[in-house]
């Protein structure tokens, strides 16, 4: 857009330079050949005016020669009328002999027009001039007929080669400006190109510190504010992990130390506490290791390749397909005959889809069907699941991507509500999304739309 931009605002200044150059130069050189012409004409219209005011027999062979010669040579046209409305000598009655231009010149008095040109029958240039003797007295007039086509002709040539001129000149204007402007946006792309890979999670990306100062000021700033959030985030996922992992030593320390009491108690009320003790033991356990696989997730930053959703589903029901004959739930898939294949990291589309079987799983009753179709729509892979479960209200489908956060349906079930934000945070990096719908069935579609390859 910005080059477009530039492209258009450069082509039209060389326009408007073009236009307030060209055009007053093309008038001028169009009234100058309309004055050229006035003038050759007036300078023959004289010299047979000179001819005709001279009565004797040699002049007036002359003014004959010079009529032959006049309107054998030019499209123009010569006639000649003496005084009382007679032809001179051997030249024939001028056709229209009593209009405008011969009663002007008769009267002592120059005409000139660009309009109609009645002895032409066609527009022209009419210029009439009187022959006068030397005694001032009008013996005849001398009336030229000048055709406008020619010098239209001439006039249309001079604006054509101007507009021809003006065209070239903005095509390559256009040309150039386009190449400097690419070169002056180049910055701008590589900074785009650099948040496009800092969108996909790549907190490493940097851009290049070139272009214009204000290019080179901004991609230092961008920078500076990537690598500070690089340095918080890290920090952050290295608590978790870190913290995660530490706490899974002592937890089993304390199992170990549990199993170890309870054996050597007799005591059924005593052997129930440490048998509660040892339960919650195991939650914290299990809440650890969901801590530490959703700061895996999140610590997981790698190149996209091309990956065939239909095979990678169909591997992930041979998985689940023991779970799913053991609570006489169907998985079935609805997926074109060719592979279809979408832009993910290795591995993540695994871990998605396992984290939303095995919901689907869990709250499908016995008996019931989990659909797993794949479409390719406007550029995106999606993928959609369907369970038959008791479903979620719209208000408990905006919350299901939270950590620790749990529906209704989901309590007194295993897990920590950890699995969809692990699946958010998945497809997330590699450029996708996913969203909760209503099944038609009445459970939950849950959309997983990823870049097609």
């Amino acid at each position: 857009m910005i080059v477009r931009q530039l492209v258009a605002t450069y082509v039209l200044l060389v326009a408007l330079a073009i236009g307030g150059f060209t055009i007053p130069v093309a008038v001028t050189l169009s009234g100058q050949l309309r004055g050229d012409t006035e003038s050759a004409v007036r300078r023959e219209a004289e010299t047979a005016a000179r001819l005709l005011a001279v009565d004797d027999d040699s002049s007036r062979r002359a003014l004959t020669s010079l009529v032959d010669a006049f309107e054998r040579e030019t499209p123009g046209r010569m006639d000649v009328l003496l005084a009382g409305g007679r032809p001179a000598g051997s030249l024939p009655m001028p056709v229209a002999s009593d209009d405008a231009a011969f009663s002007a010149a008769l009267a002592g008095r120059e005409w000139q027009r660009w309009g109609d040109a009645s002895a032409l029958a066609a527009e022209g240039l009419v210029l009439a001039v009187p022959a006068q003797a030397e005694n001032g007295e009008v013996v005849g007039a001398v009336r030229i007929s000048y055709p406008a086509a020619p010098v239209d002709t001439r006039i249309r040539q001079i604006w054509l080669f101007r507009v021809a001129l003006a065209v070239g000149v903005l095509i390559v204007a256009a040309m150039l400006g386009s190449l400097l402007a690419r070169r002056l946006t180049r910055p701008l792309r590589e900074l785009n190109e650099m948040a496009s890979v800092l969108r996909d999670g790549d907190l490493t990306a940097r851009a290049k510190e070139s272009g214009p100062a204000e290019i080179r000021t901004l991609a230092r700033t961008l920078n500076n504010a990537t690598e500070t959030i690089d340095v918080l985030i890290r920090s952050q996922r290295a608590f978790v992990a870190d913290a995660s992992h530490q706490l899974r030593t002592p937890l089993t320390a304390l199992r170990l130390a549990l199993d170890n009491i309870a054996d050597g108690i007799d005591d059924v009320a005593v052997r129930e506490d440490v048998e509660r003790a040892t339960a919650e033991v195991v939650r914290m356990t299990r809440l650890v290791n969901g801590l530490l696989a959703l700061a895996k997730a999140q610590a997981q930053v790698a190149a996209v390749a091309r990956v065939p959703v239909n095979r990678v589903v169909a591997e992930r029901f041979e998985i689940w397909r023991a779970v799913a004959d053991d609570r006489a739930v169907e998985l079935r898939l609805d997926a074109p005959a060719s592979d279809t294949f979408a832009l993910a990291t290795p591995g993540h589309l695994e871990q998605v889809l396992d984290n939303v079987l095995s919901n689907a799983l869990d709250f499908s009753p016995n008996g019931g069907v989990v659909t797993v179709s794949i479409r390719r729509r406007e550029g995106m892979v999606v993928t959609t699941v369907l369970d038959e479960g008791p479903g979620m209200s719209t208000a408990e489908r905006e919350r299901a991507f939270d950590r620790f956060w749990r529906g209704p349906a989901g309590q007194g079930r295993s897990g920590f509500g950890l699995g969809l934000a692990i699946v958010k945070q998945l497809v997330l990096d590699i450029g996708g999304t996913v969203a909760l719908d209503e099944a038609p069935s009445g459970g939950v579609a849950v959309r997983i739309a990823l870049r097609a390859a």
